[in-house]
């Protein structure tokens, strides 16, 4: 199975299925689980002081002898100190977001990290191709956090069309039948957030997990247009605020200091009413906690036999 896969040859794991980089939410242990489960974790590197970064870099490595990875937020304050971070640890993959990536990879590629950065647009995607990028994250606007402004059907097909490169597909996707759909768009490999929060190696707030679970498909808002950064989460009385805030045309400034801190008070500290419950539209599939390695496993063996079942199908 995926023997001839190129992203499993690239990333060195079982099998194509990444797990998204969720700040407060991808640490150590959720990564470590991933990893072990055949999959490649992820450890949010956020706006985590360097300090803790490290710590976490090195704990994932005690939990894990699989390859992992580290997400760079190019946003951050801290993006430098933690691309430094993957030098030095010799991360073996850093995903990246929320900016053009060619100093990371400028830095990182000669060490023999794989960087495969996040893009929302075919011309992004060629961008990054051109930078030096081993492959692709497309995420679509169904994704939970920052997310673009088209959906992961649209922009999986186009970019699989544009670049040479492998593409990994992302938002939208909780189980094997969503795995398959972006296999057949040209995708060799899926990106997961909102299906593994509910992983049971996960340290967010069982507040935050149970939104997710009682979800449906109409749960999540997008709110922070205003800021030029969209945010998916579940609707609750902080999105509520925010919008009525926006559509009220609030200074930048103001909309920004009311939503900082708002993440982790929903993550760790299960503040999920005033709080920011980033979740992706496919929530509303997610309806039980496991390990992490029982849902690759079932998510694998569910897109395995719908194959079949497809493929019969058309003989």
């Amino acid at each position: 199975m995926f023997s001839h896969n190129r992203i499993v040859e690239l990333l060195k794991v079982k099998y194509p299925i990444v797990q998204g980089a969720m700040a407060w939410v991808a640490d150590a242990d959720l990564a470590a689980a991933v990893s072990n489960g055949g999959g490649l974790g992820i450890v949010a590197a956020g706006n985590m002081p360097p300090e803790m970064l490290d710590r976490e870099l090195t704990k994932v490595r005690q939990l894990t002898d699989k390859p992992f990875g580290l997400n760079i937020m190019l946003l951050s304050p801290t993006w430098e100190d933690a691309m430094e971070l993957a030098a030095s640890h010799r991360v073996p993959v850093v995903t990246t977001g929320a900016g053009m990536p060619g100093k990371v990879i400028d830095r990182l590629a000669p060490l023999g990290i794989i960087v495969v950065p996040v893009i929302a647009s075919v011309a992004l995607a060629g961008r990054v191709r051109k930078q030096g990028a081993r492959a692709v994250i497309a995420e679509g606007m169904e994704a939970g956090g920052h997310v673009g402004e088209i959906t992961t059907m649209a922009l999986t097909a186009q970019v699989s069309a544009a670049v040479d490169i492998p593409v990994i597909a992302a938002g939208g996707v909780a189980d094997g039948r969503g795995m398959l759909a972006v296999f057949a768009l040209g995708a060799e490999g899926v990106q997961m957030g909102t299906r593994f929060v509910c992983a049971a190696e996960c340290n967010a707030h069982e507040r935050f997990k149970n939104r997710i679970i009682a979800a449906n498909d109409r749960s999540t808002v997008i709110t922070g247009r205003a800021l030029g950064h969209p945010v998916r989460s579940i609707k609750n009385k902080f999105t509520q605020a925010f919008q009525e805030m926006e559509e009220n045309r609030v200074e930048i400034a103001e909309l920004d200091k009311f939503g900082s801190g708002k993440l982790r008070a929903a993550v760790v500290d299960g503040e999920v009413d005033h709080g920011s419950v980033m979740s992706g539209q496919i929530a509303g599939l997610v309806k039980k906690i496991q390990p992490a390695g029982e849902i690759i496993e079932e998510i694998v063996g569910e897109a395995y036999e719908l194959a079949k079942t497809i493929g019969a199908r058309f003989d």
